[in-house]
């Protein structure tokens, strides 16, 4: 038997490969979030369900990628996949916690990604027991109507996944960039929204903007 790098991409497909063959499984969905430490901004979701595992760029766990990197996969896997995006805001993310806010971004993307489908795969009789949902992460709490599995570090170890983990971060990123033109005073462009010396600091200097979460250890001092 042939020995299968840990983290490389035919790993991935192997896991993958794996999880459908449990009772036969047609659909994987891949599932992760990117956004749940930044102070700033929404929790960004997706869901991705691959037609075609043959990428020529790299392909993994969007943290080990670099930005250009992460945007050739990501035109890539939109070519490749069944694409859904699931957002919640920063309001939310103050309403209900950031895990809740994140599991209830995943679900929306589920949904969107089913959206996508061709119609006459998802209204085929028995349509929700053959797919099964790989959540990055080792919780899931919001209701979707088919078999979901919770990975630990899915994103290194599933490509649906790591796929989804690409579309969640680049999305993010592209809205938080938005955001830096909106508000140029916090740096957003730079840091994403996570707790760095500096955008700590604009926050001391500037206050809160409209797109703080008002509920974070380190912005509540400054509400």
């Amino acid at each position: 038997m042939s020995f299968i790098k840990p983290g490389s991409i035919q790993a991935l497909i192997a896991f993958d490969q794996q999880a459908k063959a449990e009772k036969g499984f047609r659909f994987l969905f891949g599932v992760d979030e990117a956004g749940r430490g930044p102070l700033a901004g929404p929790v960004v979701a997706a869901a991705v369900c691959l037609k075609d595992q043959a990428f020529s760029v790299v392909v993994g766990d969007s943290k080990k990628l670099s930005a250009a990197r992460r945007e050739q996969a990501f035109h890539q896997i939109h070519e490749r996949a069944y694409v859904g995006v699931g957002l919640m805001s920063e309001t939310v993310i103050d309403a209900v916690n950031i895990l809740r806010a994140s599991h209830l971004a995943m679900a929306a993307a589920v949904r969107d990604l089913v959206s996508h489908l061709p119609a006459a795969l998802k209204e085929a009789a028995g349509f929700g027991s053959t797919v099964k949902v790989l959540v990055d992460g080792n919780s899931f709490t919001a209701a979707v109507p088919y078999k979901v599995e919770t990975v630990i570090g899915g994103d290194g170890k599933s490509l649906a996944v790591a796929c989804a983990s690409i579309i969640a971060k680049v999305t993010r990123d592209r809205i938080v960039d938005i955001y830096d033109i909106i508000y140029p005073q916090y740096g957003f462009r730079k840091h994403k929204g996570y707790p760095t010396a500096e955008h700590c600091a604009a926050i001391a200097r500037h206050g809160l903007s409209p797109i703080h979460r008002k509920t974070f250890r380190s912005t509540r001092s400054a509400s």
